[in-house]
Order: C-alpha cells, then sequence, then structure tokens
C-alpha cells in the first residue's frame, strides 16, 4: 500500500509539470501544532533537511507553531538528521507523574518538566540555530489580550470561552482575545528580525526579534497548550502578557503566502498581480508564475492534506478548503488508508497520553511502531522525485 499522498495548488502544480520539484524551489517549510501528529513526519524531515534541501543554497524560512516550532528549530541544528532523531525519541519517551486519583499530570508540572526537557536539548546550541546560514526561523506563539492578558484560574476559562463563540462567527474576531506573535530569527539591519514570507492582513499579528535571551520562553510558549501547560509570561523583547500555543492562532500554518513581505524569496507576489489583471492561475507560463527573484514554493510537510486555520477551527468543517493563499504550496501527507495500518488505527495523538494511562512503555511501543512505519513516507518521496509522476499530483 502507498504511503504517500502529493497535493498542490494550481501554482506550484503548473511549476512541477514543467520542471518536477527541486531543491532550489522552495522558500518556505510550513510545519503544523498537532502534538504527536507531529511524529509521523520524523522520516520527512530528516530526509528533507539532511539529504535533499541541502542540495540547494538558497535561503528558505521555516515557520512552525507547538510541536512544529521544535521541529523546524531543531532542523536548524548542526547534524539536523541526529538532532531529529534525539527530537523524536525525546518526545516519544517523555513521562509525566499523574497525581492519585487524577486523570492527568498539573499544569505546571508539565510546563517545568517541558522547560527541563528544552534546557536540555539546546543548552548551549541555541546560536546554531539563530546564526544558520541559510534557515530564517518564524516561531509562532498567541498572546493573550484584555480578559486573556493573565493566567487566571476563572478568567482564563471565560476567556477561552469567548474566544471559541468570537472565532466560530468570524476567524478575525478572534483578535479580540488573542493575537499571533512571531518570534523570528535575527536578520542584519532589521530590529524585528527576518521578513515574514507571509502576509499578515488575515489576521492581528506582531513581530518580535528572536534572540539568546527570548529563544527558551518562546519556543515553550508555542508548546504550551491551554490548560496542559501553563501560559508564558515576561518573554524577553515582546509586550507584555500571557503566551500560549501558536497553534491557537495557526493551527496549520493557512497564512497569507501570496501576500508575502519578502517578495525576494516567495513566489507569489507575481502570482497575485496576475490574478488581479484578470489572468488565469492555470493558464500562465510557470516562469510567469514563480517570478524571476528566486526560490519560493512552500513545501509543507503535514499530518493531513487539509490546511486549517486555527485550533478552534476544527470542528469548522467550511474552514479546512484550500484558499488562493496556498496556491503556491505542496502538501506532503499520509495516505488515510495507510494511517488504518498503524496502531490503533490512527495517528498518534495526545489522547494516547488518557488511553495508556501510566503505561508508558505501551504508548512507547506503539508511537514507535508508528514512526518506524512513517519511514516509508520519506522512501517513496525520494524515489518520486528521482522519476517525477505529475499524474500522481492531486489538486490542494
Amino acid at each position: 500500500m502507498k504511503a504517500l499522498r502529493i497535493h498542490a495548488g494550481p501554482v506550484a502544480l503548473q511549476h512541477m509539470t514543467q520542471h518536477g520539484l527541486r531543491p532550489q524551489d522552495v522558500g518556505v517549510v510550513p510545519a503544523a501544532a498537532g502534538g504527536p501528529k507531529g511524529l509521523i513526519l520524523g522520516p520527512l524531515d530528516r530526509f528533507l533537511f539532511g539529504d535533499w534541501l541541502p542540495q540547494a543554497t538558497q535561503p528558505v524560512h521555516l515557520v512552525g507553531a507547538s510541536i512544529g516550532a521544535w521541529r523546524m528549530a531543531t532542523a536548524c541544528l548542526k547534524d539536523p538528521v541526529a538532532a531529529l532523531e534525539q527530537l523524536e525519541d525525546a518526545y516519544v519517551r517523555q513521562h509525566y507523574d499523574v497525581p492519585p486519583g487524577k486523570k492527568r499530570p498539573p499544569a505546571a508540572h508539565v510546563s517545568e518538566r517541558f522547560s527541563q526537557n528544552l534546557q536540555t536539548f539546546y543548552a548551549g546550541r541555541v546560536d546554531e540555530v539563530l546564526e544558520h546560514p541559510r534557515y530564517r526561523l518564524h516561531v509562532i506563539a498567541a498572546r493573550g489580550r484584555h480578559v486573556l492578558g493573565r493566567e487566571h484560574s476563572v478568567a482564563t476559562p471565560l476567556g477561552y470561552l469567548g474566544a471559541f463563540m468570537s472565532n466560530a462567527v468570524h476567524r478575525k474576531a478572534l483578535g479580540a482575545w488573542l493575537e499571533r506573535v512571531v518570534f523570528s530569527s535575527p536578520l542584519e539591519g532589521r530590529p524585528s528580525g527576518a521578513p515574514l514570507p507571509f502576509g499578515t492582513h488575515d489576521y492581528r499579528t506582531r513581530q518580535v526579534r528572536l534572540t539568546p535571551a527570548n529563544f527558551m520562553d518562546a519556543l515553550q510558549a508555542s508548546c504550551s497548550i491551554p490548560f496542559v501547560l501553563q501560559a508564558v509570561h515576561h518573554i524577553a523583547g515582546a509586550p507584555p502578557g500571557a503566551y500560549w500555543d501558536g497553534g491557537l492562532t495557526d493551527y496549520h500554518m493557512h497564512l497569507a503566502y501570496n501576500h508575502s513581505q519578502n517578495a525576494i524569496e516567495n513566489i507569489a507576489a507575481s502570482a497575485l498581480l496576475s490574478s488581479a489583471s484578470g489572468q488565469n492561475v492555470a493558464q500562465r507560463p510557470a516562469s510567469q508564475a514563480l517570478g524571476d527573484k528566486g526560490a519560493g514554493l512552500v513545501l509543507y510537510p503535514h499530518f493531513q492534506h487539509q490546511v486549517v486555520p486555527g485550533w478552534l477551527d476544527k470542528t469548522l468543517r467550511w474552514r479546512h478548503k484550500s484558499t488562493a493563499a496556498l496556491d503556491t504550496m505542496v502538501v506532503l501527507s499520509p495516505d488515510p488508508q495507510w494511517v488504518q495500518t498503524l496502531p490503533n488505527a490512527k495517528l498518534p495523538d495526545r489522547q494516547d497520553f488518557t488511553h495508556y494511562g501510566q503505561d508508558t512503555a505501551a504508548r512507547t511501543q506503539a508511537w514507535l511502531a508508528a514512526t518506524g512505519a512513517a519511514q516509508q513516507l520519506a522512501d517513496e518521496l525520494a524515489e518520486w522525485l528521482l522519476r517525477p509522476d505529475i499524474g500522481l499530483i492531486q489538486r490542494l
């Protein structure tokens, strides 16, 4: 059974029809939130960052939230294959102490243990991430506003109830409760960090320079699921407030790539101009659609092919459709039928912590079986890249 599915937006598909998929074509690699689901992408990450992307030289923007931010930060380390293997092992084997009579550990305990893991993982290596010669890291966190501006046992649940109701009416209304904060790799001459590879007209956004002083806090904030971990406060260089999981605002990185603030390294600007002039994207020559100023395909290893905007949109199926913002995107995802062959007939997920309880060995065994099987994804991608079959690409 085939494991890998490839979906592409119209501009990306037009390009690959003529040129296939080359490492020099890639300008952005997004990485979704989703907790343990991201484990299934380990072999793809190691192939892309260890073997394939190093064949080119252009800058590449890595954009992530939650586990996606952890994956992308790790990809910036020297010897990314070994570092990504270490990340997978650390994530699979994580264990938390559950008090008697409780179903889950206290948020303070999880936050403390997670902070220790980050310190162990990145201690003495933050400069490797921030000074990578090619990769520009963008870590997304959600900053609470008004009643969510600080963590409180009563106000916080009420605030998230308000956020849920507002988001159900209109995604932009969520900005009254939470704003997107992007912590970006430093770049000389830019106080806020490397230019964003996406526009910010879609949602309330701030950008903050990522530094050794705020790296650990920013990454922990991006992974701090409300009520599972504590919010992170007082992040150096960032506005005051409570910072939570970046997946709240940007669950699957459904970002405005076609309104890039970095037109030199993102192809969508030319696509947008042609669209405005009434020219059909599918009819444009690939050279015109991709522009002449550099790489820019959005190459997205993902655990599903739908790109959901925010975590609160998970149940809002009408927001799971592709939009023009994803015209330059190529999604690499597991086939749902192949997923049925994994332990428990699903991807690893946070419910496994409850399902297996304190039987860490059983959960670890199931997760390792899934990540081992996922090597098929990377093998199939490597084979497809050598002999591209455009007929296998589905429209995103």
